[in-house]
């Protein structure tokens, strides 16, 4: 289930404070992907609402 677009206009990286993309509808897994340079961090979307934690959060390969 996508997220609405409202509510990612308004979410950010907890981490970098970098927008993040919507790779829920691309992926087995649905996640958010921080688009910061050095960051990368995914954070994963459990039922439909995303975990901003970044203890949570896949490091990038």
């Amino acid at each position: 289930m996508p997220l609405e677009a409202g509510l990612l206009e308004i979410l950010a990286c907890p981490a970098c404070h970098s927008p993040l993309e919507d790779k829920s509808a691309d992926a087995d897994a649905p996640e958010l992907i921080c688009t910061g340079q050095d960051c990368g961090l995914a954070y994963p979307v459990r039922d439909g609402i995303p975990v901003l934690l970044v203890d949570e959060a896949r490091r990038p390969a």
